[in-house]
């Protein structure tokens, strides 16, 4: 498989993400949830709990070899259903529906869910359970641990994103950003050595990783973050103690930065 054809697989996954991040405040206003019953007791009742995921969207969630799901949030979805002592449900979604599923209770939380003013109006977050941010990615051979480190050297990025302002704010004078008009030339570039470092989403950053140990790429140092939450509904005191304390267990215990190491190839953050 040629540079090309694998950039047009990794865009998709920085492109849905970037849509995420820019969910508009009309859309998710128009899906507030109507009175309900308790979450948490509707669970317990019915001995399952229905979890929304992404199944195109790896490393969070996709389809394996096996054909099931597998991923980040599948692992998570399964952690969750444990520490509520239910049967998962997992729910495929997709950014357009997902914020409806949640307020028509055909799901009962959301994975993979970035914080935002306009998305916390209709629902609430759980404190966040997995790193999101854009980094530097570059071989390991490439001596760089952060912004001083890009003297001399060039980066590929797609023109006017958000990858494209948060580097050129920080990069030293003597870098070179290589702009290419979209994300797909920016990773082609970079796979096919036209740029000795590229700047994604840890998401695609990982499945880069995984995919071409011929460059035995690796992260360098990260940029901005947005990192990922559990959604619920709002009014849902009970459910969302219930999830922080899964959350809060699972990194006390390491098994948030097993997860982290599995799929997205880097430590969990100290930060998050």
């Amino acid at each position: 498989m040629n540079a090309s054809t694998q950039a047009n697989r990794l865009v998709r996954r920085l492109l849905a993400r970037t849509a995420l991040l820019c969910a508009c405040a009309t859309g998710v206003a128009a899906v507030a949830p109507l009175a309900h019953a308790d979450a948490l007791d509707t669970i317990a009742k019915s001995g399952v709990v229905r979890i929304g995921v992404f199944e195109d969207y790896p490393p969070f969630g996709s389809i394996g070899p096996d054909m099931k799901p597998q991923g980040y949030d599948i692992d998570m979805a399964n952690l969750i259903g444990k520490a509520l002592n239910a049967k998962v449900e997992l729910v495929q979604v997709t950014g357009d529906n997902r914020m409806a599923y949640l307020a028509d209770r055909k799901t009962d939380m959301l994975l993979s869910v970035g914080q935002t003013p306009e998305r916390a109006k209709v629902i609430d977050f759980s404190n966040a359970y997995a790193p999101y941010y854009l980094a530097v990615f570059g071989p390991k051979s490439l001596a760089v641990k952060g912004n001083a480190d890009l003297a001399g050297k060039s980066v590929a990025v797609a023109r006017g994103t958000l990858e494209d302002l948060s580097i050129s704010k920080v990069a030293p004078p003597s870098a070179t950003i290589k702009r290419f008009d979209d994300p797909n030339g920016a990773i082609a570039a970079f796979l096919s050595g036209q740029a000795q470092l590229l700047v994604v989403g840890n998401d695609v950053g990982a499945t880069i990783i995984a995919r071409h140990p011929s460059i035995d790429p690796e992260q360098k140092f990260s940029l901005f973050s947005s990192p990922d939450h559990v959604g619920l509904n709002k009014n849902e005191p009970r459910l969302m103690q219930k999830v922080n304390d899964a959350i809060a267990g699972a990194k006390k215990n390491g098994t948030l930065n097993t997860l982290s190491q599995k799929w997205l190839h880097a430590a969990l953050p100290a930060d998050l």
